[in-house]
């Protein structure tokens, strides 16, 4: 028997405000634990998976749910039998495309990965899931399609600006990672051999591009990408909904004491999954740049940031 649209709605509204309130907790709490993969890999081969099949089986989620949620939006009765306008096409199409080389090209291209703890495909299979379903549902539900009708998004500055965003974070993407490929497959090439067989990656500094300021421009081009997405894809959210997160007060009212019907009702899944990723990475930025500095001593570039040019 399927669900009424009441009962599908509250599962998607406990959902939205479940993987909100979740991506903020884990924003101090990451700076404390490394998350089991890449440079901050286990040692032990216990409960370890290869990593590029770790990768797969952590991001391949994200679209399987997102296409679920298009084809099962809790949003409307009649979701899965109505057709998507062009704008939204072009947003699922361009959300897919970041997926495919996330999920996908990304740890093909890649010479070697670090084994990662089984715990991070796990977690994948939960959270990104959840966040793919959130995206697909909105993409595909009511408030979207009258949003994204070929009339208002075509000749809205939001829709062209959100999507050459996505289209240059997606090229800088990329071209960071292409840049750390090329480190590893000269490592390879000058008899690193033993370190990639052993199920690690060989590390140098990396150099050009955004890393001329940077440490991570894949993260920054990464959140460029997003914000792009979702700027076209959903109105910004009101201020309302978003100053809670600047206490602890306020994080706790919304977690403890907000029902999920009332929770931030203008942050949209598309705004969602770009706090979610910022709250996400920030920490790892920040650690990893501190493991490079530690790594290379006085060859690493002393004015070179985490994620921020100039700033942080």
């Amino acid at each position: 028997m399927f669900l009424a649209l009441r009962q599908r709605e509250n599962i998607y509204n406990v959902a939205r405000k479940f993987f909100t309130i979740v991506g903020v907790a884990s924003l101090p709490g990451s700076f404390l634990v490394n998350a089991p993969f890449g440079r901050f890999a286990p040692q032990s081969n216990f409960l370890a998976v290869d990593g590029r099949l770790g990768w797969v089986l952590m991001e391949l989620w994200s679209p399987l749910g997102f296409i679920y949620g298009i084809l099962n939006s809790p949003l409307s009765e009649k979701s899965s039998e109505s057709q998507l306008s062009m704008p939204q096409m072009i947003l699922v199409g361009c959300y897919m495309v970041h997926y495919l080389n996330r999920g996908f090209i990304s740890p093909a291209r890649a010479p070697s990965r670090s084994r990662m703890h089984i715990f991070m495909p796990l977690t994948g299979l939960f959270l990104n899931t959840t966040n793919g379903g959130l995206l697909g549902s909105y993409i595909s539900s009511p408030s979207a399609y009258q949003y994204l009708q070929p009339g208002n998004a075509f000749t809205s500055p939001h829709f062209y600006v959100g999507v050459f965003l996505w289209a240059i974070g997606f090229l800088g993407n990329f071209w960071a990672d292409e840049i750390l490929c090329d480190i590893r497959r000269k490592g390879i090439l000058r008899g690193k051999e033993e370190k990639v067989s052993h199920g690690t990656e060989y590390y140098g500094i990396p150099n050009g591009f955004l890393y001329r300021w940077i440490s991570f421009p894949n993260y920054l081009c990464e959140w460029v990408e997003m914000f792009g997405w979702a700027l076209a894809a959903s109105p910004a959210p009101r201020l309302t909904d978003l100053i809670w997160l600047l206490t602890p007060g306020g994080i706790y009212s919304m977690a403890l004491t907000t029902p999920p019907s009332k929770f931030a009702p203008t942050l949209t899944p598309p705004w969602i999954f770009l706090l979610v990723e910022i709250c996400l990475m920030i920490p790892r930025a920040y650690k990893g740049h501190q493991w490079y500095k530690k790594k290379f001593g006085k060859a690493f570039p002393k004015d070179r940031k985490a994620v921020i040019p100039y700033i942080f």
